[in-house]
């Protein structure tokens, strides 16, 4: 178990794509002596933030109290009644802003030990209010007076009969003078290379001071953003420098561009007076240079991908796409190389060719 522990461990830290942070995840053992309890104890200071991820045999069921614990994965059969709730009692402290836990049951534990004379019979759940200014659950207000959402920490909430905006827009100056409008929101985390939590506008002036080893203007932007494979080595350029994709996912959602492709994202933060449009209206603007001079099996086709691209995002564009993308409308994609004429490399060719009408300027 204490071996699985590890493995665990190093698997966790391999694949994490939300911190830099060695020690992201860290076993805790009676194998790891004073190291796994120094970890345990920066783990139960709710100040800090690494690690956030323990893993463990047995040290953990018991006597542990971690306030902020809002997941456990059980990975290992759990013999008796009495461990398995003294395990789920990890999550149940109480802490400011959290309301529930989860328990990720790998091991059939629960179908084991339910007990209607310890658990009681079920309790439907209350559906949470929602804040009426950013939109978000739970609204724990009680008074008609206001006071700070959990959520957004604005002073305005649903027990307030006033119509209300869904969030608040702010404005925050990047380094070199210009300002961007983003939502109010300490929902969204962002974290340094060290693994250190960041504002949303450490967050923005970071990625605006990596912007110039990337492309120096929007013209280049848009000449590397138009080719699926130039396209994919500055998504890896990004990844590699710390944004990748769920990082760029909350960048879209911090300056509300959710619907919006990633490139009208990235002009935003290097231009700002550029706002992003939408994927919808970015194909609305180019289908008919788009559509020049292709057969009616063409045009078929790539109206079909410009659906899953406003549909999902410019994932969709990548070339490893293509033969989901012909599987998809088509029987198979030998059916569709065969209906759009029988050369791959016509067909490969077409699909990028058109993305090159995507996006060019309006």
């Amino acid at each position: 178990m204490i071996a699985h522990a590890a493995m665990v461990r190093d698997m966790v830290n391999q694949y994490k794509k939300t911190s830099k942070n060695t020690e992201y995840c860290v076993r805790v053992t009676a194998n790891d002596g004073q190291f796994g309890e120094d970890a345990l104890k920066q783990f139960q200071d709710n100040e800090k933030s690494i690690p956030t991820v323990l893993t463990t045999s047995q040290k953990l069921s018991t006597g542990v109290d971690a306030r902020n614990v809002r997941n456990i994965v059980l990975m290992r059969p759990v013999n008796q009644i009495i461990e398995f709730k003294q395990i789920a009692g990890r999550g149940t402290r109480t802490f400011d802003g959290k309301y529930y836990f989860t328990i990720y049951d790998f091991v059939d534990a629960y179908q084991r030990f339910l007990d209607p004379e310890w658990d009681g019979e079920p309790v439907e759940p209350v559906p949470p209010e929602i804040c009426s200014m950013c939109n978000q659950s739970p609204c724990i207000c009680e008074k008609p007076e206001p006071i700070p959402c959990p959520v957004c920490g604005l002073l305005s909430c649903i027990c307030i009969n006033e119509p209300r905006p869904p969030y608040k827009k702010v404005k925050v100056k990047l380094n070199n003078g210009k300002e961007l409008t983003i939502k109010h929101t300490t929902q969204t985390m962002f974290w340094d290379a060290r693994g250190k939590p960041i504002t949303s506008e450490e967050f923005l002036n970071n990625l605006f001071g990596e912007i110039p080893n990337l492309f120096k203007s929007e013209a280049e932007l848009r000449e590397l953003w138009s080719n699926p494979v130039t396209r994919k080595t500055l998504l890896e350029k990004l990844g590699a420098a710390g944004y990748g994709s769920e990082e760029l996912d909350a960048l879209k959602k911090i300056i509300d561009a959710e619907n919006s492709d990633l490139f009208d994202v990235l002009e935003y933060v290097f231009n700002s007076e550029i706002k992003p449009i939408t994927r919808a209206e970015r194909v609305a603007a180019a289908e008919a240079a788009i559509f020049t001079l292709m057969n009616d099996k063409q045009k078929e086709f790539i109206a079909f991908v410009l659906s899953k691209y406003i549909e999902t995002g410019e994932g969709e564009l990548d070339q490893n796409k293509l033969p989901v993308l012909l599987a998809s409308m088509f029987q198979s994609q030998a059916d569709g190389i065969a209906e759009l004429g029988g050369d791959p490399v016509k067909i490969r060719n077409l699909f990028i060719e058109f993305q090159e009408h995507l996006y060019k300027p309006a």
